[in-house]
Order: C-alpha cells, then sequence, then structure tokens
C-alpha cells in the first residue's frame, strides 16, 4: 500500500480542486443556510463538494471507504472498527468562513492507515492555493498553475514567534495560553489553512484548545508532518484516527522546531 500514496497525490489533488470549483459555483451567488443536529451550519456547497470528493474518491480506490463530515453520522463505530485503510475527508471546512464570504475555507482529504495520516491534500479555493503530502515524499505548495514547491518549517527562531491563530475568534483559554508565550506576532486564518501555515514555515506554532473533529486535522497533520513539523495532543503525541467511538479531537499544538516552548503551560488542558 505504501508505495501507492505518490502514484495517487494526482488523482487527490484532482479532485480537491474539482470540488473547490463546485464550491466556489455556490460562493459567487445567494445561498441557503441550514443546519445540522449538532447545530453546526450546512450549505449546498459542503453537499455538492461531498458528492463530488466521494465518488472521485470511490473510482480511484474502490476498495478503500469513505468517512465524510457529511455522511459520518451514518458511519457507526462497529462498522469503522474494521478499517484499516480509509479516506478522510472534510469536504468544506470552515463554512461558517464561507458563510460570511472571508475566503479562507478550505477542502481537506487525507488516507488514514493504521490510525494515522499518511496522504493529505489542503485546498483553498478562493486564492487556488494548494497543499499536499505523502508519507516519506516531503510536503509542496502550488500556486495556481505555478510549480509546485517543498515547504517545510521554519528550523531557526524567530526574534518574535509567528502565532496562528483563528482569524475571527480567539477563545480565552486559547488566548491564556498565548499570553504566556511571552513577546509574539500574531497571523490570522481560519480552518486548516492554520497548520499548513506552520508547515510552510509563516509560522511557529498554532495551539487549539477545544473540540475540533478528526476531518479537520487529518490532511493538514500529514503536511506539517511531512514539512518537518508535528501536530499532537497537549501530551506531545501525535493525534490518532478512528480509535474510538467519537470522532472528536483532543487539544492539539501544531508546531515546528523553532517554535516557543508550548509544553510546560498545557499540562491542565
Amino acid at each position: 500500500m505504501a508505495g501507492a500514496h505518490g502514484d495517487w497525490l494526482p488523482a487527490v489533488c484532482r479532485t480537491a480542486r474539482n470540488a473547490g470549483a463546485e464550491i466556489l459555483e455556490v460562493y459567487r451567488q445567494d445561498f441557503e443556510v441550514e443546519y445540522k443536529q449538532d447545530k453546526s451550519p450546512v450549505t449546498i456547497a459542503d453537499l455538492r463538494a461531498d458528492q463530488l470528493i466521494t465518488s472521485e474518491l470511490g473510482e480511484l480506490t474502490p476498495d478503500i471507504p469513505v468517512l465524510s463530515e457529511e455522511d459520518a453520522p451514518n458511519r457507526p463505530a462497529a462498522e469503522r472498527a474494521g478499517w484499516t485503510t480509509y479516506w478522510l475527508v472534510d469536504p468544506l471546512d470552515g463554512t461558517k468562513g464561507f458563510i460570511r464570504k472571508n475566503d479562507f475555507f478550505t477542502v481537506n482529504i487525507a488516507l488514514i492507515e493504521n490510525h494515522r495520516p499518511v496522504l493529505g491534500v489542503v485546498f483553498v479555493p478562493a486564492t487556488n492555493r494548494l497543499y499536499y503530502a505523502a508519507q516519506t515524499l516531503g510536503a509542496f505548495v502550488q500556486n495556481g498553475e505555478a510549480e509546485p514547491r517543498a515547504i517545510r518549517v521554519r528550523d531557526t527562531a524567530r526574534e518574535k514567534p509567528v502565532i496562528a491563530v483563528s482569524r475571527e475568534h480567539i477563545n480565552q483559554p486559547t488566548r491564556k495560553l498565548i499570553e504566556q508565550l511571552g513577546e509574539h506576532e500574531l497571523i490570522r486564518a481560519d480552518s486548516s489553512i492554520k497548520c499548513c501555515l506552520v508547515a510552510e514555515g509563516s509560522a511557529d506554532l498554532y495551539l487549539r484548545v477545544g473540540p475540533t473533529c478528526e476531518w479537520d486535522t487529518g490532511a493538514s497533520q500529514c503536511i506539517v508532518e511531512e514539512a518537518g513539523g508535528r501536530l499532537t495532543d497537549c501530551a506531545d503525541r501525535p493525534l490518532r484516527y478512528n480509535t474510538k467511538e467519537s470522532l472528536i479531537n483532543p487539544s492539539f499544538v501544531a508546531y515546528s522546531p523553532a517554535s516557543p516552548d508550548w509544553r510546560r503551560y498545557v499540562e491542565d488542558q
């Protein structure tokens, strides 16, 4: 299976771009917002992107199941327990920002093997920016139709570390942790873009205190790790996937070797 990761990357990148085109078609017009049982918003763009990704991944790898945010309620833990390999998809990460038309939303596609991400693609439709990685192959970014370039996390400390935070909201526990890290600069983004900023060296650290779901982090974790960084829980253990009934992540940190020492401040998280 490992040798197939690189072979699948071009097709998965195309699928992410195709889903992004579906999303932008909706984004440029008026659209209705509905709400799921958990009160999170959903639009026709989420559903159209989900349908396209599920279909194209099904054609690419008919024997590998797809776990998508939009289909997760129909995939009970008893079914998922038998999966050693599966696709993990957030067809539109950052739906709230999409609704506010802030451009900071992404398409996230990850391949999970034995509870770890081994391939990740993050596409930013509004800016036509594509991040991708596969285990042992490195991490890359492509702006529009330009040639892709390899990316690495920052490995030397800045005078003021750069911390990625949400554009719209920083909760109080996160704010408190950031303040404890000392003098710093902030860079604002939403969705999985924040992790990708760490991967490309634009930011040194992204702290997320509070719940997220596994499809929010699978793709970007692979990208951060292949770029030389880490994405871990607050005990510095890499996030693992499909290990329990719930698909909720713990609080997590994406960081580079040049990031400030955050560990001493998060013991109680």
